[in-house]
């Protein structure tokens, strides 16, 4: 996601990359204060939202219902692009009840290309490799002592 992303950039495209936590955080920190009407078109002013690991995030109900506002507000305007470790049958642990669920992934998935990856996590690989070499390098420190 990050790639295309940064080629919307290189192209001209305003393009805001946020995790859903961030993101949400500042949508009801916005609701608080009375303004989310002009947060909603703050972020009106990106092409697109770049909104990472959506699934990781369990929302309450004052989290899910920015979310989905932030989505229908976009819905058939503005693009947006999420990450989710999460198939959309798992989705009712994001926005809690069926029709809320239904009509989210209705919106996100209307116009969509849904690009589904299988096999290893990249950055879990990346995680290993950087533990085995953390290893090596402690055992190799360790032994020089002895």
């Amino acid at each position: 996601m990050a790639a295309l992303a940064r080629a919307l950039v290189e192209r001209g495209y305003p393009v805001l990359f946020a995790s859903v936590a961030s993101l949400v955080e500042r949508l009801l920190d916005a609701k608080r204060n009375l303004r989310p009407a002009r947060e909603l078109k703050r972020l009106d002013s990106f092409e697109c939202l770049a909104l990472d690991d959506i699934g990781y995030v369990q929302q309450d109900r004052a989290e899910m219902e920015v979310l989905f506002a932030l989505l229908a507000e976009r819905y058939e305007r503005k693009s947006v692009m999420i990450t989710s470790n999460l198939v959309f049958s798992k989705w009712d642990q994001i926005f809690k009840d069926p029709m809320t669920t239904a009509a989210a992934i209705d919106r996100v998935v209307h116009h969509a290309v849904v690009l589904e990856f299988t096999g290893d996590s990249r950055r879990a690989e990346v995680a290993q490799q950087r533990a085995a070499q953390a290893a090596s390098a402690a055992a190799s420190n360790h032994g020089s002592k002895t």
